[in-house]
């Protein structure tokens, strides 16, 4: 009775915050942004959401700006930190127009070309601008498999919810332990597999550290392990923000061709320090509230 219980309270704590997603849904962009608006002063101003979190990684990232410079970076994070919130309650109404709309192509040729070979594709993007939204132009960009890799979220009920929101339009959301297994399974066929890169790994996922803005940064390895193990090619999705607010563009660059071309390591290193220059070109679209350098070097 006990196990009955828990499974009906777990499955009511999923109903509802599927139906509230789905009420706020139903609301237009502009009353969303609107609340995004005030949202961005009740995180910075009120409630401080991971204030201290922000500005010491900010303060770190970039210790040759001004004190003034590194809050400007803080305040612009956090006046876009609602709008994803509000965009990503919205996805749960948007159609294959909308997704379209609201999200460009460049470069597309770049995975083309790879599928024409008869190849598949190993994507890697970042924390950076809507990558959620990246996810439903991922998915309707082709027919062929899309896999989205992903580290589960500590809450079971959002996890869950979150994931048949992200599988809308045919992506299969593989947790990372699980990866190897999926692309094995398609290793005869075109696909594309994402992968989110600046993510922290865990101390026994990976032993490789290297200097990402300004710091010493454990990171994630994964991605180079499945190249080489696969010999597929490397293709960086940068999900940008353009002027008009909600929209945005996702441009393809191939980081590596063959794999086997490059040491140890240095793969890893090439598409973290895309990443980086991109963060530094435009700072405030990076996921700063992320304790992203909280794994020491062991003694």
């Amino acid at each position: 009775m006990q196990e009955i219980l828990g499974n009906l309270t777990i499955f009511m704590r999923k109903k509802s915050i599927t139906a509230l997603l789905y009420i706020l849904s139903w609301l237009p962009f502009w009353l969303l942004y609107t609340l995004s608006d005030m949202l961005y002063y009740v995180l910075f101003y009120l409630i401080q959401y991971r204030k201290k979190v922000v500005l010491e990684n900010i303060r770190n990232s970039f210790p040759e700006k001004s004190p003034a410079e590194q809050v400007n970076i803080a305040k612009k994070f956090y006046r876009y930190l609602p709008d994803l919130v509000v965009e990503a309650v919205k996805m749960r109404r948007m159609t294959e127009k909308d997704v379209r709309n609201r999200i460009e192509l460049i470069n597309q040729d770049e995975v083309d070309r790879h599928f024409q070979q008869g190849k598949g594709v190993i994507g890697v993007t970042a924390h950076y601008g809507n990558w959620e939204l990246g996810i439903y132009r991922l998915s309707i960009m082709t027919k062929f498999p899309r896999l989205v890799i992903y580290k589960p979220l500590s809450n079971s009920d959002f996890n869950d919810v979150y994931n048949a929101l992200r599988c809308r339009f045919g992506a299969t959301m593989v947790p990372m332990k699980q990866i190897l297994r999926h692309i094995v399974q398609l290793r005869h066929e075109p696909h594309i597999s994402m992968f989110v890169a600046d993510q922290t790994p865990m101390y026994q996922d990976s032993d490789y550290y290297m200097n990402f803005l300004n710091q010493e940064t454990l990171v994630y390895t994964g991605t180079e392990r499945i190249a080489r193990l696969t010999k597929n090619p490397i293709v960086y999705c940068h999900i940008g923000r353009k002027e008009k607010r909600g929209h945005y563009y996702c441009k393809f660059t191939t980081l590596v061709e063959n794999p086997d071309d490059y040491p140890p390591h240095e793969i890893t290193k090439k598409h973290n320090l895309f990443t980086e220059e991109m963060i530094r070109k435009q700072p405030e679209y990076w996921l700063w509230s992320h304790r992203r350098w909280k794994r020491k070097r062991r003694t």
